[in-house]
């Protein structure tokens, strides 16, 4: 997934129909304001906002294929993705304003088959100004990127307050 900068520094999911994504800002800033991450999912459901197939290509081949998007997974994790993004923006400008120049790794949600690469990235420092920056961008996919833990998304990890 690309992420691209004509939505105003949000996520553009490709995994998004074209009605999908004229929502998707509303959506998101309902969430935000008073709902969580599962009301996010249920309305992507419900609004039938996901193409019923994507093309990627691997890394190690350069080769493109195509797979079918389950919606309910798709929506699930692009809500508790974008949804973990705006939640570490605020803390870091909670940090910054209190003068904290850094937070910590933490896992907050369970995975089932926990990578060693997460697992190992628990704990550690990231710095309050870097992380905001990349938060702010559209130059990476995922939070996993933000937070620099190598091996892919959906890994759980965000941050907290030291």
């Amino acid at each position: 997934m690309k992420a691209e900068s004509d939505l105003g520094g949000h996520y553009k999911s490709p995994r998004l129909t074209p009605v999908g994504l004229a929502k998707w800002i509303d959506v998101l800033n309902d969430t935000i304001i008073g709902h969580d991450d599962d009301w996010l999912a249920a309305q992507l459901v419900a609004a039938r906002s996901f193409n019923s197939r994507e093309d990627y290509t691997r890394k190690d081949t350069g080769k493109t294929y195509s797979r079918v998007v389950h919606p309910v997974h798709a929506a699930q994790q692009l809500a508790e993705g974008e949804f973990n993004r705006y939640y570490l923006r605020g803390l870091c400008r909670r940090a910054k304003e209190a003068g904290i120049e850094y937070l910590i790794v933490y896992r907050g949600k369970a995975v089932e088959r926990p990578r060693p690469e997460s697992e190992a990235m628990i704990g550690h420092h990231i710095s309050v100004d870097e992380l905001l920056a990349a938060l702010r961008s559209n130059d990476f996919v995922s939070i996993e990127d933000a937070l620099k833990v190598p091996g892919g998304p959906n890994s759980g990890l965000t941050a907290r307050l030291p």
